[in-house]
């Protein structure tokens, strides 16, 4: 970008506070323009096709389809278009997925602004940045060896785990992300498998114990039930 062309953002958040929030921290900045805003995946593909925008600053938790399926949308479709994740999680393990799944940089909202700030530039140089925070849960877990069986998922399995344990029902989670039942069926099996567990109750207890951010309803049915 020269200095008489700004960056061109479009921003996705399912919260207008949180949006209204940080487009007023970003239109602040000269060099910045804010050219659009999306509450959901379709909503936010849909003006990205429109409006082409240099970065694609993105939530994952979104209603309908994900951010990580967004993600992977707009990665298939080409272009020149970045991709941050500005994420409420600061799971080492969602970052990797968010990486894995396209994105080039991953900052939590708990970040000081100008860290945000910095990543855009980064991402839009074409490093891979991650917020101090992530960048340091994710040295200090493999420094001790810990072992990541996320990273054996791939994004789209990840991101039916994530509604899975949210809970969400099959056919559902098929029209959200645009898939067949028995597509969706498939993925669930192969997340079971690759992650040693025979159960959703095991599955959805992985997911506590890993960090998942998952509904009130899916910590209330670890215990006790199959979702």
């Amino acid at each position: 970008m020269t200095a008489l062309t700004p960056v061109r953002l479009l921003l996705v958040d399912d919260h207008a506070i949180v949006r209204a929030g940080y487009r007023h921290l970003l239109e602040r900045q000269p060099r910045f323009a804010v050219v659009g805003e999306a509450a959901s995946a379709d909503q936010a593909y849909v003006l990205f096709r429109q409006l082409q925008p240099d970065i694609v600053v993105t939530d994952l938790a979104l209603p309908g389809a994900s951010g990580l399926d967004l993600i992977q949308r707009i990665v298939r479709a080409g272009g020149r278009a970045r991709l941050l994740v500005f994420s409420m999680h600061a799971s080492p393990d969602i970052a990797l997925a968010a990486l894995r799944a396209g994105a080039l940089g991953y900052v939590t909202k708990s970040s000081p602004p100008d860290v945000l700030l910095r990543a855009i530039d980064d991402v839009l140089a074409g490093r891979q940045v991650l917020s101090p925070d992530i960048a340091q849960a994710l040295a200090l877990a493999r420094l001790q060896g810990q072992p990541r069986p996320l990273e054996q998922l791939t994004p789209r399995e990840f991101d039916v785990l994530c509604m899975l344990v949210s809970p969400a029902k099959v056919p559902d989670i098929a029209q959200r992300l645009h898939l067949s039942p028995k597509t969706v069926q498939n993925l669930h099996y192969q997340i079971k498998h690759k992650l040693g567990v025979d159960s959703d109750i095991e599955l959805t207890r992985l997911a506590l114990s890993w960090g998942l951010d998952l509904a009130p309803e899916a910590q209330a049915l670890a215990p006790r039930s199959g979702i």
